[in-house]
């Protein structure tokens, strides 16, 4: 895990790194990177005696505005890796009715209840896409994320965030 072994400037600037070379490429370009020059460089001393599990590439899938990005090892197949985030997407778009950037922000506890569901100790133990929104639902309880986004979306407005023109659904 990154967050355990990286200092909080460290992590930033490899956010930044990644974000960098995620956002400047086309639409057409394949959805697999190689590492940024912060990662690679740890990777390459850190991993004398456990190759496999030294991260060697990025994925990513860009839906509409929202970029999902996975740090993978060499063991890890990339085209797996693409259909997770497929359906990490379609459980977000079934639990929140077409998911934007607020959902995640507002609903982070239902975005984590998917990933939960989905990946227990770095290993994918489900994939089918009902019974993760029906675990996840199971988490929310009676009154449903959907309706904690919405009180909380509140306090922006139904016309959207403010100065910016742009309604909100």
């Amino acid at each position: 895990m990154i967050n355990a072994v990286l200092d909080t400037q460290t992590q930033q600037s490899l956010i930044s790194q990644i974000y960098t070379l995620v956002s400047q490429r086309p639409a057409s370009a394949c959805n697999f990177l190689p590492l940024p020059p912060l990662l690679s460089q740890g990777a390459s001393t850190s991993s004398s005696g456990s190759h496999s599990d030294a991260p060697t590439q990025i994925t990513y899938r860009t839906y509409a505005t929202l970029s999902f990005i996975l740090i993978s090892t060499s063991t890890e197949s990339p085209l797996a890796l693409i259909d997770l985030i497929q359906v990490f997407v379609e459980a977000l778009d079934r639990l929140f009715e077409n998911v934007c950037e607020l959902d995640l922000i507002f609903g982070y506890e239902t975005m984590h209840a998917v990933l939960g569901e989905m990946i227990v100790g770095g290993v994918v133990i489900e994939t089918n896409l009902e019974r993760i929104v029906q675990g996840a639902r199971a988490l929310e309880g009676p009154r449903g994320k959907r309706k904690a986004v919405e009180s909380a979306s509140s306090a922006i407005g139904r016309s959207g965030i403010p100065g910016l023109g742009v309604p909100w659904r």
